[in-house]
């Protein structure tokens, strides 16, 4: 059960649920309930929410998924075992348990608890998603985290959760779709001069992806480096203001701020993480971090924020640098954060180097084969 599925993904999770399901149709027979349009494809079935419930906004943005869950649940009836990705799949996966008596299995991309700013998006829908979220945890026969730092939150957050009954198994990458894959001819289709080095930004219009700070820390960054940002629709027009006009005031004062505000293929996100010579992840929050791991798997160096379970991505000083992230003291990481931006750009020896320990490290630890295997013994070990 989950909201993201092909050809509608725009995050991290949709990512992890199309590859984990691909790897688990290898072991096991498996039906995908997802949101949107209908599929093609078989095995998948997707969901429109009750137009009944399109008032009023944003908290219907909630109440619409929640009439989804309950449609999930007539879905899935005859199943082994339920597994859901996200609170907009969660309070489905804790009622298709009680309906049809069967094991309900959690993955955990991110908490609300900690994502305060969802506030603003859906006003008192979350309070909401927080209660579907913290229903289908608290009450799951297991809860799969996808980084060491997510399980502790998870067991900070609901302390109720019983802590045998949360597994880690990390997120991976699949290296033969993310390999190096250059193209000066895709980097110039997209406004950027493959002759210069450049660092890469890619992520959603979320004050989560910490974007307001690596714009504050590009006027710190050597201006006859590119900086090239890869940024889809904000989650609300107020950060979508704010951004732009951040943004703004880097290419009046510094330059060279080439601003990519559109879903673009994934070809042409697979060249931009080639044709970088660092990729930078500002988060401020992030269970796992997978755009640090397709990046890598690219050969390119990362910077990151030493936050959640990025640390077990990236490993300081060999695949890339980590930066402490102190809300109380922005000007501090902003400061560090584009110094270290500065020294990859101006070594290339070091950016390389970097480069390929990042796509080593994805090779040895982050494949999906494995990740699937680990999912399916969890499956067998609740039935």
């Amino acid at each position: 059960m989950t909201r993201e599925y092909p050809p509608d993904v725009y995050g991290g999770a949709g990512i992890h649920v199309e590859y984990l399901a691909r790897e688990l149709r290898r072991l096991a027979e498996v039906s995908v309930h997802c949101w949107g349009s209908p599929r093609d494809e078989p095995g998948v079935t997707a969901y429109q929410p009750w137009s009944a419930l399109s008032e009023p906004k944003p908290e219907s943005t909630v109440l619409q998924a929640m009439s989804i869950n309950l449609a999930m649940v007539a879905g899935v009836k005859g199943v082994d075992l339920v597994h859901s990705h996200t609170w907009y799949a969660n309070l489905g996966g804790h009622l298709a348990k009680l309906t049809w008596s069967v094991p309900h299995v959690v993955t955990t991309h991110s908490l609300e608890p900690l994502r305060p700013w969802k506030a603003e998006q859906l006003g008192g829908g979350y309070s909401l998603s927080g209660f579907c979220e913290q229903t289908g945890l608290e009450a799951a026969d297991a809860v799969i985290a996808v980084s060491q730092g997510m399980r502790q939150d998870v067991l900070s957050c609901y302390p109720n959760v019983n802590p045998d009954r949360v597994h880690v198994i990390h997120n991976g990458v699949d290296p033969e779709v993310y390999q190096p894959q250059p193209s000066d001819s895709a980097l110039a289709n997209l406004g950027v001069d493959p002759s210069r080095p450049f660092a890469l930004f890619a992520g959603r219009v979320t004050r989560q992806k910490g974007l307001h700070l690596l714009l504050a820390a590009a006027h710190k960054i050597n201006p006859r480096y590119q900086l090239v940002i890869v940024a889809s629709s904000p989650d609300t027009p107020e950060i979508g203001a704010e951004v732009a006009a951040l943004a703004e005031r880097v290419r009046s004062e510094r330059g060279n701020l080439v601003w990519i505000g559109r879903f673009i293929p994934l070809e042409d996100l697979i060249h931009l993480y080639t044709g970088a010579a660092v990729f930078v992840c500002p988060s401020i929050y992030e269970p796992f971090g997978l755009v640090n791991l397709e990046a890598m798997a690219c050969e390119t160096a990362v910077v990151a924020s030493r936050v959640g379970g990025i640390p077990e991505i990236v490993v300081e000083g060999e695949t890339g640098y980590l930066v402490d992230y102190d809300p109380e003291r922005p000007e501090s990481f902003t400061e560090v954060l584009a110094a270290r931006v500065d020294e990859l750009l101006s070594d290339s020896a070091l950016a390389t180097r970097m480069g390929k320990a990042g796509r080593e490290r994805v090779l040895h630890h982050f494949g999906w084969p494995a990740i699937a295997a680990r999912t399916v013994a969890l499956y067998d070990s609740l039935l």
